[in-house]
């Protein structure tokens, strides 16, 4: 298997000193594979960020290591800057120059960057490069970062929070535009707590808390969770509720508009059987969504979608 286009060993951040330090990422051990689009996901706050910036070199950690491209992030960040494109949570651009003279700079800096990609990025995203960059909005500025990042068709995107400002239509452009990067065997490691973003094109996912890995799913095995959603339309619906409710693996129910819904964890045949003297008129089980899952790891803690 080839070596990881990123890994971590234990890399850790710690801010401040004594008492009052914070620990903003905790001994993550962290594999991204060639190819892939790795979904890094938590609240605002849980330590995506401050484990990019480590990744790029901005800020050095307290301990650990991080290794990106087979090259060490800190001793050889020169080098691998040309290697990739990145996308900042906060865009800092220069507001008097034109998109278009941004992204000129930018390329003469960087070198290997195609016009015509660029081109074609602007067209697709629905960019004028001619404006000055003050008078883009918000969206727009994403727009112009993320042209930024992809114009010299980098071997690894680095992207946070890339979709924030974009409108829906933006964003199914943006899906797409990280599909092609995928298929042409480059790798992507997108920060985000947009829950649908990544369940929609990200092949693993990380859940991040409090600077602390939880876990790192598969989005097909992520989405099969151990919970189902079920609803039932019964005859003596309402009347079966505390029966239900008793039976195990069985919780959440609510009765509205003469239907049953209950949440299913385990096994069906405890409830099939509880309803083997009930006549069922309907039935449908629902898959829970990935921001349903999301909270199963979290717990009921009202931090956890920004």
């Amino acid at each position: 298997m080839a070596s990881p286009v990123i890994q971590t060993d234990n890399l850790t951040k710690r801010y401040g000193n004594g008492d009052k330090s914070v620990l903003a990422l905790d001994h993550l051990n962290l594999n991204v594979q060639q190819g892939e689009i790795f979904g890094y996901l938590g609240p605002n706050g849980a330590g995506k960020t401050t484990t990019i910036r480590l990744l790029l070199d901005l800020i050095r950690p307290t301990e650990g290591r991080a290794s990106v491209l087979n090259m060490d992030a800190q001793a050889n960040s020169v080098e691998l800057h040309k290697h990739i494109g990145f996308l900042p949570g906060e865009l800092a651009l220069w507001k008097n120059l034109s998109g278009q003279e941004v992204v000129n700079f930018v390329g003469k800096v960087r070198g290997g960057v195609d016009a015509a990609y660029v081109k074609q990025l602007s067209q697709r995203l629905e960019l004028d490069l001619s404006l000055k960059v003050r008078s883009y909005s918000t969206g727009n500025r994403r727009k112009l970062g993320l042209v930024l990042a992809l114009m010299n068709k980098p071997e690894l995107l680095i992207l946070d929070e890339p979709t924030s400002g974009l409108d829906p239509l933006m964003q199914q452009i943006f899906n797409e535009l990280m599909r092609e990067v995928r298929n042409e065997g480059r790798t992507v490691f997108l920060s985000s707590h947009v829950l649908s973003e990544v369940q929609a094109i990200c092949d693993r996912v990380g859940i991040l808390r409090h600077g602390d890995l939880k876990a790192v799913e598969r989005i097909s095995d992520l989405t099969h969770a151990d919970f189902r959603w079920v609803t039932l339309e019964l005859r003596d619906g309402v009347q079966l509720m505390p029966q239900l409710e008793a039976l195990a693996g069985v919780s959440d129910v609510s009765a509205e508009d003469g239907l049953l819904k209950l949440r299913l964890t385990g096994d069906f045949d405890p409830l099939l059987r509880a309803l083997s003297d009930t006549y069922v008129v309907d039935l449908r089980v629902q898959e829970p969504s990935l921001e349903e899952i999301f909270l199963a790891f979290y717990g009921n803690n009202q931090e956890v979608v920004a």
